[in-house]
């Protein structure tokens, strides 16, 4: 399988999560990227990750390169297609690539993708669809022995997949039966698998969450659950109540973004709150769900992202380890960027979830 990655006038950081996360972390080849305003760049020029993958002008050009999958790689305010890539979604259909769409407009909604498709015998995966006939939460305890880790946020997309997937690195490096169970779309490209909570009717994603743990739980001695959202976000906390209730978590790893000052898309309308509040609600929040026999389930860890620094800067590590060593003293946790850290980071978080766990 070789994929091109759509993201046409928006591969930038801000712009392409999608992109960027499986650049850096998706086990298939990736043979470009699409973005007219950018192309004849190497991707890591543009975002960081992504060495020796070129960024071209056109599905045309992509599909020279022998993609056989396209994928779009951004997500676009109100999960709309937008109108710029319906073109080369069609020219892609039509010559039988397979599209992966991560948005939660469905492709084939379009008469004219539709169409395309149909006349190119093309696939669509849709990473958004949900399954049939999901249950709801509560009825099933997962096996014995399983710990379960949720990243957890200070706000939406700071990190918590990123932090999920090195988490999930860390502890097989040190030997443990790990599984990752993705909740969102990116993830899920990533994963081959999982399910798209916030596409799940609300009453549905607590059993939608629960189901993927347990079935995971049976695998594996660790079930390592990426996050979504964040409980004080006025437009995502639903998804990530719902989530957090049915993964029921032992420990928790709070994820933030040292920059952020406000919760994303409300600017100075809502501004973030202290790292130690945030603690106190996640904690709380699953205090209501897990059985008061059992031991409280607890944020471990702090995984900050310190990527906005100015990598070109001389003195950028040595900033960021300062933030690092401020946000520890602030919570009072072992703290980590795992991606500026690399594997020490990573397995520094993964050694306080081993220490975390409860007996």
């Amino acid at each position: 399988m070789k994929v091109a990655i759509l993201a046409e006038g928006q591969f930038a950081p801000a712009t392409a999560k999608t992109a960027i996360g499986v650049l850096r972390y998706a086990p298939f080849q990736v043979v470009a990227v699409i973005d007219s305003t950018r192309a004849g760049k190497d991707a890591a020029e543009c975002v960081g990750v992504g060495k020796d993958v070129p960024v071209v002008a056109s599905v045309e050009d992509a599909l020279a390169r022998g993609a056989t999958v396209l994928l779009i790689g951004t997500a676009a305010a109100g999960g709309r297609i937008p109108d710029g890539y319906r073109s080369g979604l069609a020219l892609a259909l039509e010559r039988g690539v397979e599209v992966w769409n991560g948005l939660h407009e469905r492709v084939l909604a379009d008469p004219a993708l539709a169409a395309a498709a149909e006349r190119g015998r093309a696939k669509v995966r849709e990473l958004r669809e949900p399954p049939a006939d999901l249950p709801i939460g509560g009825h099933r305890a997962r096996r014995g022995g399983a710990r379960v880790v949720l990243t957890v946020g200070s706000d939406a997309a700071v990190g918590k997949m990123t932090a999920s997937l090195e988490i999930v690195a860390a502890l097989r490096r040190a030997g443990e039966r790990v599984e990752f169970v993705a909740t969102g779309q990116t993830g899920i490209a990533i994963a081959g698998g999982g399910i798209a909570v916030d596409a799940v009717v609300a009453d549905f994603i607590a059993g939608a969450a629960e189901l993927m743990v347990c079935d995971a739980a049976e695998r594996a001695d660790w079930v390592v659950v990426e996050g979504q959202g964040s409980l004080t976000h006025p437009g995502f906390s639903g998804v990530t109540l719902g989530l957090l209730h049915g993964s029921a978590p032992d420990v928790m790893v709070l994820c933030h973004e040292w920059m952020r000052q406000s919760v994303k898309g409300y600017d100075d309308r809502q501004p973030l709150r202290p790292l130690r509040e945030y603690i106190r609600i996640y904690e709380d929040a699953a205090s209501w769900r897990r059985p008061p026999a059992y031991p409280p389930s607890r944020v471990v860890a702090i995984a900050v992202n310190t990527g906005s620094l100015n990598v070109r800067s001389g003195n950028a590590d040595e900033m960021a380890q300062k933030i690092i060593a401020s946000i520890a003293y602030e919570t009072g946790l072992p703290t980590a960027d795992p991606i500026r850290e690399g594997a020490a980071g990573a397995d520094r978080i993964a050694g306080a979830l081993k220490e975390g766990v409860p007996a």
